[in-house]
């Protein structure tokens, strides 16, 4: 985040050096708007165009450029404006060079002058922009304890093979001896029952001697 704040800042600052270069003098009392735009490629001549057919509408393109590479984060497109700015500069310094002979630095204000030194150092910071930021992060950061992750159940990572088959493992080795045989269930206990006057007849008597069936029994006095 301080690393987009400060890299946008230097990116707006090196696009609004270059687009107000064209405005100071470039050469000789020059300033950069009565250099054409066309004259970059084909050679530098005394007639002062418009301030739109001049360089500072590549200045202008390179200053939109950097503001929509800051909204959009992108240093790519910063670093674009920066090459532009640059490059433009270094084209004109060829073809003046070519045309004066020489390219001269003069107290008097004779040779290369601060509007030169502006677009420079506007390329320069816009470059230097595009190094410091830190771009778009490339996607969001899943919350903590891993709730945007949806729960997967164990072995379901391949639908097809659901319910998920055992993984063959070490063998676990088994008793072999053999089982008890279950009791066999005999039922709850029965209570003993008190006998009762039904039980009374069914009960033995006791066997006296000379008596029972078939004895005679002598009459008491």
């Amino acid at each position: 985040m301080v690393r987009n704040v400060l890299g946008s800042v230097l990116a707006l600052a090196g696009a609004a050096a270059a687009v107000l270069s064209p405005f100071r003098d470039w050469y000789d009392g020059r300033p950069g708007r009565h250099y054409r735009i066309d004259e970059l490629f084909t050679g530098l001549t005394g007639s002062r165009p418009g301030t739109l057919g001049s360089i500072f509408l590549a200045f202008l393109f390179a200053a939109l450029l950097a503001v929509v590479g800051v909204a959009l984060r992108s240093r790519l497109l910063v670093a674009s404006a920066g090459v532009v700015v640059l490059g433009f500069t270094v084209l004109w310094m060829v073809r003046q060079g070519e045309s004066v002979g020489s390219l001269t630095v003069a107290a008097d204000g004779s040779g290369l002058q601060w509007g030169v030194a502006n677009a420079v150092g506007g390329a320069v910071l816009l470059l230097l922009g595009a190094v410091v930021m830190s771009g778009r992060q490339g996607g969001r950061r899943p919350a903590r304890g891993g709730r945007d992750q949806p729960y997967t159940a164990p072995g379901s990572e391949n639908p097809d093979t659901w319910p998920p088959t055992q993984e063959p493992g070490p063998s676990v080795q088994t008793s072999t001896l053999p089982e008890p045989e279950p009791d066999p269930y005999t039922g709850p206990t029965a209570a003993p029952r008190r006998p009762g006057p039904e039980d009374q007849d069914a009960a033995p008597h006791p066997v006296v001697p000379g008596e029972g069936p078939g004895s005679h029994r002598p009459p008491r006095p």
